[in-house]
């Protein structure tokens, strides 16, 4: 099962989170919600939800 762990504003946004994700190992995927605006989810394993948002919040506030 996938969960979404953030809303990227714009594409540019969505690709450096996942290829941050995608180099500390984790499954990434992302997906437009809102072409009108260029928003997208970036979704994980649920199983890696907690992993990830340790590290998503290290890559968000540095």
């Amino acid at each position: 099962m996938w969960t979404v762990i953030y809303i990227a504003p714009t594409a540019k946004v969505a690709d450096m989170i996942k290829s941050k994700l995608t180099e500390e190992g984790f499954l990434v995927k992302c997906r437009p919600i809102n072409m009108s605006k260029q928003q997208f989810e970036i979704l994980v394993p649920s199983r890696e939800l907690e992993e990830v948002q340790e590290v998503l919040n290290l890559i968000l506030h540095p």
